[in-house]
This record gives structure tokens, sequence and C-alpha cells, in this order.
């Protein structure tokens, strides 16, 4: 584990720097460890931000490439929005995404809104 965080460089550095994010997301509010989590979304951001090129597909095929990207499963976009049925139907196309929908799982994601927020067809 690194004490000292550096800008991230490498692809190493910010898988590290992604776990350690995870383990002290949680942690209290002017805490050392909160402090540190603010670092890490600052330079885990930056570093996507210059090395992250997201494809231009539609919403819900972005949303499940980054899911895969995190390991995260349909139950796990369900707690964060609160209803697994709905979320079930939006990964099938059967519903559109809703503006909670889109500002939750941009959060969670990493994905830019303006990306979960183009048009896309419904089955």
């Amino acid at each position: 584990m690194i004490n000292n965080w550096y800008i991230i460089e490498d692809n190493k550095t910010y898988a590290l720097a992604c776990k350690r994010y995870e383990e002290v997301k949680l942690s209290a509010k002017g805490s050392d460890q909160h402090k540190e989590k603010m670092l890490l979304a600052l330079l885990i951001n930056q570093y996507e931000e210059k090395n992250s090129k997201l494809p231009e597909v539609d919403p819900i095929e972005l949303i499940k490439i980054r899911m895969e990207d995190f390991g995260y499963k349909a139950n796990d976009l369900a707690r964060e929005y609160g209803d697994k049925g709905t979320v079930s139907k939006v990964l099938n196309y059967k519903q559109t995404l809703s503006l909670t929908m889109v500002r939750k799982f941009s959060k969670i994601l990493r994905i830019p809104s303006d990306m979960l927020i183009k048009e896309y067809t419904l089955q």
C-alpha cells in the first residue's frame, strides 16, 4: 500500500488507488482516512480524464462496459438506485434511464452524465 499519494502515472498505481479508495470510501468526515479518500478521488479522476477514452456506444452499453470494468453486477446498481426491477428493465432496454439514474450511475460508474443522456432505442 502507498502511504504518500502522488499524481497517478500508470495503470498499476491507478489500480492501487482505486482499491484503497474502496477501502476508505465510507470513512468519517474529518478523519485522516476521509482526507485520503478526497485526495484519491481527485487523483483517480485526474488520471481517468487523461487516460480513459470511453467508447461511442449507446448509454446502456456504456453502463454495461463500466459495470464490467469495476466488477459490478446489476444488484450493485440496484443498491445505489434502490429498485432492482427498474434497473433490470433499463439494462434490458425495456425502460429509459431516469434523471435520478443518470445522476447516480454517472457517479458510481464514473461516466460523464452527458454520455448517459444520449438517445437510444428501447426493445
